[in-house]
């Protein structure tokens, strides 16, 4: 390859990165939210496949992008605090309700997105990187979600609000001990419902991003299992909102390298390095997922047996 080439590649590779993990971001954000609480949603996937439906919906219907990203959130909002009311419930299952409800929600995508399939909505602005580069394929590949700063300060805020917070301390602490918890006075139940809502609300913004940026459509197919990936990047990520930004953005070049190589005109294999993000899940899942080891940074709730 030529210089231009390579620099082209480079670029195409880290704009993908932002664009492809842009959805990650905010998923894993919202599920180590959730999961600080002690509570496990794997329920994100339909979450952020009925916001994105939600998300495009309210921007072609209203005409404003934001009032797309506004609804996104809210829809996730609302099917992630049915997961957390349902789990509160005695002898409900995190895992299969959320399974349950990752079902409910691509259900209720599908059906209520039907008028959607074919339609524009307006899209998100993008912010320039590369206004310095004279090369159109530089400029092009560079184009960044605005969302995309939004995700970054959010990553900044958990992780001061842990750290940092009375609110933080609490949702630490509930997903640390239940007992010690009860024992203060709180109400367990009331912050891990408040935890899987907000959480969910923030998973919304990564549906919004799919369907008002990239890559910009509504259709059925539009996640592709990211929600589920979240699930194991946050354990990559050790349960930390850093991490989570270096993890998201690992996520989105392996997922950009595919698209990356089409641009300089190599073709083959496209569809082999499609399946890198899966293989990395895959990779994760098999060496932090030991029998009888607890992964380093896991919430104490979510390393005992709990029914």
């Amino acid at each position: 390859m030529s210089a231009d080439q390579w620099i082209a590649f480079a670029a195409a590779i880290v704009g993908g990165a932002l664009r492809v993990g842009t959805p990650f971001l905010f998923v894993s954000l919202g599920e180590c939210l959730t999961e600080k609480s002690g509570r496990i949603n794997l329920g994100l996937e339909g979450v952020l496949v009925l916001s994105a439906m939600a998300a495009f919906g309210g921007a072609y219907w209203s005409g404003s992008a934001w009032v797309g990203v506004l609804a996104g959130a809210l829809a996730g909002a609302l099917l992630a605090a049915l997961h957390g009311v349902l789990c509160s419930l005695p002898r409900v299952n995190d895992v299969a309700t959320g399974i349950a409800l990752m079902l409910l929600g691509t259900g209720l995508a599908f059906y209520l997105g039907k008028p959607l399939i074919q339609p524009q909505a307006p899209q998100l602005p993008s912010i320039a990187l590369a206004d310095w580069s004279s090369n159109a394929a530089v400029r092009a590949a560079l184009q960044v979600n605005v969302l995309v700063p939004i995700g970054l300060m959010l990553a900044l805020a958990l992780w001061w609000g842990f750290a940092r917070t009375r609110a933080g301390l609490l949702v630490r602490l509930a997903g640390d001990s239940a007992d010690a918890t009860r024992a203060l006075g709180y109400s367990v139940a009331g912050i891990r419902i408040a935890a899987t809502t907000a959480g969910g609300a923030i998973a919304g913004l990564g549906g919004a991003s799919l369907t008002l940026f990239y890559p910009g459509s509504w259709n059925e197919g539009i996640s592709s299992g990211q929600g589920l990936i979240a699930v194991a990047l946050v354990i990559f990520a050790r349960w930390s909102p850093l991490r989570c930004m270096g993890a998201a953005l690992l996520f989105g070049g392996a997922g950009a390298v595919g698209p990356a190589l089409q641009s300089i005109g190599i073709a083959w294999g496209y569809h082999l390095f499609n399946t890198v993000p899966y293989v990395l899940t895959l990779l994760i899942l098999v060496l932090t997922c030991r029998p009888g080891k607890v992964a380093v940074g896991s919430p104490g709730e979510l390393s005992s047996t709990r029914s």
